[in-house]
């Protein structure tokens, strides 16, 4: 997969494509959906599969007080679209000036004159241009004047419910990371460079890394069985493991940290590139009040986590799906 961040640059190779439009953060089974119909048109037509998204998320320049953080921010979507077989990533980058795009020149300017699509999919609440008053309608009605194809894909759900980042974030936050990975199509992670702490971790015994949440989602502050996937090339080795997500109240923390123990490992893990994929629910976040007490509920916790990884596998190169990239 190409990255193509101006649309009045795209390289001959990357028009004419099946494009599907969206945020896709999360790249979660709704968002799998309508991928699947642009790459079932893409090689139904021999055409290039193309997703344009947008970075920063839209919420974060337009309303940065109560925009949600991210399921997946750019590295992380990035390898969820490369898993969906997607062959151009125009990740446009998105600003108050192209917010206040008009749907013609959107349309125009955007997808015509700089993508030369082809097609163009979208969900079936998928909005743009200034004030999101484009929708599926006047897209198809631009598509048939100026000669390419739309597809909207109705609602993709479960249970009665819409497949949605929305719906991804709320597990989380209620410390349902099974139910997450139900909508997502895998388990949700946490990826980045591992920090120094304080190393009391190992003073317990328990060496942890130390991860900080950042654009993340915050989930629900406890401890989690876990898989953690150190980053080595273009290779993930995945070790089953422990984590807590939390402030530390025992020894009275307040930065959110991602600590993981990573079970049997003898190696440095500073400064490496961790992926941490949520499995299960232990317990929630304790301050207790003294540290024998505090190590205890860790023994109990690592003897947890092992008896919940030992049914499970570690995360597959491609999340589940509904189509075959």
């Amino acid at each position: 997969m190409r990255i193509c961040r101006q649309y009045g640059r795209v390289p001959p190779a990357a028009r004419g494509a099946a494009v599907a439009l969206g945020n896709f953060d999360g790249v979660h089974l709704g968002h799998r959906g309508v991928i699947g119909r642009a790459a079932n048109v893409a090689r139904d037509e021999g055409l290039p599969l193309g997703v344009m998204s947008f970075e920063p998320h839209p919420a974060t320049v337009l309303r940065a007080d109560s925009a949600p953080s991210r399921l997946t921010p750019f590295r992380a979507k990035t390898r969820r679209l490369r898993e969906c077989g997607v062959d151009w990533f125009f990740c446009m980058r998105f600003t108050r000036a192209f917010a206040e795009m008009s749907v013609e020149a959107f349309v125009d300017d955007v997808l015509v004159d700089g993508l030369g699509v082809k097609h163009v999919t979208i969900g079936h609440d998928y909005r743009f241009g200034r004030h999101r008053t484009g929708d599926h309608q006047l897209l198809e009605e631009a598509g048939a004047a100026r000669g390419f194809g739309v597809t909207s894909v109705a609602a993709i759900g479960n249970a009665g419910e819409v497949y949605s980042s929305t719906r991804v974030r709320q597990y989380l936050q209620r410390g349902e990371p099974r139910l997450a990975a139900a909508v997502l199509g895998h388990p949700w992670e946490v990826e980045a460079r591992v920090g120094y702490g304080d190393a009391r971790g190992r003073s317990l015994g328990y060496p942890t890394a130390n991860l900080r949440l950042d654009e993340h989602v915050e989930p629900a502050f406890g401890i989690y069985a876990v898989w953690a996937g150190i980053v080595e090339g273009s290779e993930t080795h995945w070790h089953p493991a422990v984590a807590s997500c939390g402030v530390r109240p025992t020894f009275g923390g307040k930065t959110v940290l991602l600590e993981v123990h990573v079970f049997d490992y003898q190696g440095d893990l500073y400064g490496k590139y961790l992926r941490v994929a949520f499995v299960n629910w232990i317990r929630p976040e304790e301050k207790f009040d003294d540290v024998d007490d505090l190590v205890r509920h860790m023994d109990e916790d690592c003897y947890n986590a092992r008896f919940m990884l030992a049914g499970s596998a570690p995360p597959p190169d491609k999340g589940r799906t509904a189509f075959n990239p």
